[in-house]
């Protein structure tokens, strides 16, 4: 597996757990993600969920946000491990790093977002 022990790599998923492409196929072979599990903790990953299935119409942003609120509560409550975020919602769901990276703005010092979403809330703690 990749990475060293402690890390957890953050993936965007579907909620049938078929991580067959992308950031998911990456978390299945290479993080331990189980096949089937569309949400939460799963090997050494965790899926946040951004369509129901493959093929599908992607959740709604709303929706989103309540799995990234889950995942950030697990965060907290483990802080001894690290978190690495992919773009979640900006690949096969097709939302931008504008509409995604909100939803993470208050990710505990454990969650490591990629460049993009951090550019996006610093340009946002900038225009207040």
């Amino acid at each position: 597996m990749k990475g060293k022990d402690g890390q957890i790599f953050v993936f965007g998923s579907n909620l049938a757990g078929i991580h067959g492409a992308g950031s998911a196929k990456e978390a299945h072979v290479n993080w331990g993600a189980e096949w089937g599990v569309g949400s939460g903790p799963t090997g050494r990953a965790f899926a946040i969920p951004t369509k129901p299935a493959p093929y599908q119409p992607s959740l709604l942003v709303e929706h989103i946000a309540q799995y990234v609120a889950t995942f950030m509560d697990y965060a907290r409550l483990h802080p001894e491990l690290e978190f690495h975020c992919v773009r979640i919602g900006c690949g096969k769901a097709g939302y931008t790093d504008r509409q995604m990276a909100p939803l993470f703005k208050d990710a505990p010092l454990n969650v490591f977002l990629p460049f993009e979403f951090n550019f996006v809330l610093e340009r946002a703690t900038e225009a207040i």
